[in-house]
């Protein structure tokens, strides 16, 4: 799940991706930092920040990229670990977002595929979330959208630097909120919904028809979201990463 690229799907896609990325750049460094792990359970998820400085074969100026990543670890029957989900965005927009699409790799957009069905109640649970979310994102309410979030979730926002805890958190969604545009619609969605070793996995989606003075458009993007139940029993946010199409 990268920035600016489609959802891609299963190792040998995500290896055509990564031949694709190298074909293409020559990485001059990449560093990583304030690097954490959490253990889930059943999963470890590692996240943090990096800087990447790429440098085009075919010439042109080089890129310096700062950003965030949340990468999923699972066990396996070896008693290791193999990766099962990489996500990642930058701090601000980029330059030339094409430079980093690449033709010929197998993707998914996620948003117009079909959502998990309301069969049962965790699903049911998350997509009135789901709504919550997005009535606060629509009214430009601010206090409501942060309501969601854990005192120490960690937020990995589109074009932002990571919000680690709930009064950073809340600080970004405040100023986020006065950036909005005008939703003509908004969808937001669940594409797939996992529970293992006490946690929810959401890797979730958004379609948005959207106006800003004379601009206007329609956005995909695609989120990963980690629940945890609290000892009242309320579902909170403690980690998000969320990237555009």
């Amino acid at each position: 799940m990268t920035e600016g690229l489609p959802t891609v799907i299963g190792s040998a896609n995500i290896e055509a991706y990564f031949r694709a990325f190298f074909a293409r750049f020559t990485v001059r460094a990449y560093v990583c930092s304030d690097v954490q792990t959490w253990d889930l359970g059943a999963r470890v998820a590692e996240f943090g920040r990096f800087t990447l400085q790429l440098a085009p074969k075919a010439g042109g100026a080089e890129l310096s990229l700062q950003g965030k990543y949340l990468d999923l670890w699972e066990h396996d029957s070896g008693s290791g670990l193999r990766l099962a989900v990489i996500a990642s965005n930058f701090d601000a927009w980029m330059p030339n977002g094409d430079i980093l699409r690449f033709d010929g790799i197998p993707y998914v957009r996620v948003a117009m595929q079909a959502r998990v069905p309301l069969d049962n109640d965790l699903s049911v649970e998350l997509a009135a979330y789901n709504l919550l979310m997005q009535r606060a994102l629509i009214e430009h309410d601010a206090a409501l959208w942060s309501r969601i979030y854990a005192d120490d979730a960690v937020l990995m926002p589109n074009n932002a630097p990571i919000a680690p805890g709930h009064a950073a958190i809340a600080a970004f969604i405040e100023a986020h909120c006065r950036e909005l545009p005008i939703f003509e619609q908004l969808d937001l969605r669940n594409d797939r919904i996992e529970e293992a070793g006490g946690y929810i996995y959401e890797f979730a989606s958004h379609i948005a028809n959207w106006r800003s003075g004379a601009s206007s458009g329609v956005s995909t993007g695609k989120n990963l979201r980690i629940w945890r139940r609290e000892p009242d029993h309320a579902l909170k946010l403690i980690l998000q990463i969320a990237a555009y199409d």
